[in-house]
């Protein structure tokens, strides 16, 4: 075995040590994604994805490459690993692997026009001085127009920093918001648990 020093890179992942604390990002990924996809020239777009859009499967629409389709959504799900902005609307994409329609193309097209913009960001690690865990659950009722079931996320901090971060669709039809919300925070308390 060889010591090579200090990691800074690694997989796609650059870490970056100062005073602060340590930083990961995948900036050098983000740029060969947008070289690969052909959209190192394209407009950024400043959200995710438009407010209100409801992704679901319609009938007789046009279907999307499969194969290129997967590709994209694959890489987008790598890069969530130090981008928990991307990752409730890369869960979102990912639901449509099985046959993607091209409304659901065009929203993997604008989730990489949006990290075209915000290629540097990344997840912050610092010393806080505590090391206390904090959880932050939501879920929406009957979020999903197709099968009417809603979905949950949490996040978990320890000692400040942002260790943790999920949204998935739940497996039942909540009857209303209270019952959604309970089985979000029952995930949410088991994840820190």
């Amino acid at each position: 075995m060889k010591d090579l020093g200090r990691l800074k890179y690694f997989i796609g992942i650059e870490i970056l040590r100062s005073e602060q604390g340590i930083f990961m990002d995948q900036k050098k990924y983000v740029l060969d994604l947008l070289a690969g996809t052909g959209m190192v020239d394209c407009k950024p777009a400043d959200t995710l994805m438009i407010v209100n859009q409801k992704l679901y499967m319609e009938e007789k629409a046009d279907l999307a490459d499969k194969g290129i389709y997967q590709q994209m959504v694959g890489k987008l799900i790598y890069l969530s690993h130090t981008r928990p902005d991307i990752a409730y609307a890369i869960g979102v994409v990912s639901q449509f692997m099985h046959q993607p329609q091209k409304a659901h193309m065009e929203a993997v097209l604008r989730i990489i026009r949006y990290i075209k913009g915000t290629a540097g960001h990344g997840v912050l690690f610092k010393p806080n001085g505590h090391l206390e865990t904090q959880l932050y659950t939501d879920a929406d009722w009957a979020g999903d127009k197709g099968n009417r079931r809603s979905i949950a996320g949490y996040f978990t901090l320890v000692g400040g920093n942002l260790v943790t971060w999920r949204s998935k669709k739940q497996k039942v039809v909540a009857l209303s918001s209270v019952q959604a919300e309970f089985r979000g925070i029952a995930r949410g308390i088991t994840e820190v648990l």
